[in-house]
């Protein structure tokens, strides 16, 4: 992560063939949250709709010159974090992505919170933490997401991170729908 200035610590995408797991996971999760992303996408105001299966939209990536598996391991080590960023590959993206909490927390890591950043329109940054254990999975969006505003939905940009890990060694499995360029 260093190297590109994004953090601390370590992540490797998996190539193609996905491993069982990981690709079980991918593909059941995109099934319940396609209709979830085509909501988000009419809130939006968004012409973009997404298929009911992975395969449909990974079709729409190859077409988009996106071929490149996205799912990934995390590492992180003590002093380790992770910038806030979007995970946004090219133009063809997934509205929301998965990740897959690896370790215990307060056993084999301390610190290393999962964090949101929301910006609305006009207000202040918000700033949501989420310290997951293991087997935990959080659901969140890659770039923005419809906010119920005063005159309806309005668009809050997202990033996320990692903050600093104080203490051990923390494992994640990041879950990207999209493929990348």
């Amino acid at each position: 992560m260093a190297r590109y200035n994004f953090g601390q610590g370590e992540y490797s995408y998996f190539a193609y063939p996905l491993p069982t797991l990981v690709s079980h996971l991918r593909t059941h999760l995109y099934t319940h949250l396609a209709p979830i992303a085509n909501q988000m996408m009419d809130r939006l105001n968004r012409p973009q709709r997404y298929p009911s299966t992975l395969t449909a939209f990974q079709k729409e990536c190859r077409r988009q010159g996106q071929t490149q598996p996205t799912p990934l391991l995390l590492r992180y080590h003590s002093g380790d974090f992770n910038c806030l960023h979007r995970d946004v590959y090219g133009p063809t993206l997934f509205p929301l992505q998965a990740m897959v909490m690896l370790s215990r927390k307060g056993q084999e890591f301390e610190g290393g919170e999962f964090v949101l950043v929301e910006n609305r329109p006009r207000q202040q940054a918000r700033v949501v933490a989420f310290n997951p254990d293991l087997g935990d999975l959080l659901i969140f969006p890659v770039h923005e997401r419809p906010v119920q505003g005063a005159r309806g939905y309005v668009r809050a940009s997202m990033r996320h991170g990692v903050s600093p890990l104080k203490t051990g060694r923390r494992y994640a499995l990041g879950v990207i729908f999209h493929d990348a360029k």
